[in-house]
């Protein structure tokens, strides 16, 4: 063999090295994914026991309609709100004409 071949096919202790590598990052991937997935299935039997599902449409679903009855009730208590101020104004106008008389 010629150096220029020598050098485009990495010795033995390379190539042992970056199998080495390979494999560890091999075992931490397989490590994370079962982390990954045991996560996954801890969340899904959160979801199934709060909201009787674990399917990502119908918590979608779940979650448009908890957003919806959260804006219904602001409106409502911005109603609320918006008449009580009202009714102090009117209670106001009306002690300031009894004092003012």
């Amino acid at each position: 063999m010629t150096n220029d071949q020598q050098g485009a096919v990495p010795d033995i202790e390379a190539l042992t090295e970056q199998f080495q590598k390979l494999n560890k990052r091999k075992i931490e991937s397989e490590r994370d994914l079962v982390n990954a997935e045991q996560n996954l299935n801890e969340l899904k039997q959160q979801a199934q026991e709060e909201y009787g599902t674990d399917q990502l449409e119908e918590l979608k679903a779940k979650l448009q309609q908890i957003k919806d009855e959260n804006a219904r009730k602001r409106a409502e208590y911005h109603q609320s709100l918006a008449k009580i101020e009202t009714e102090l104004s009117k209670i106001e106008t009306a002690h300031q004409s009894a004092d003012a008389s």
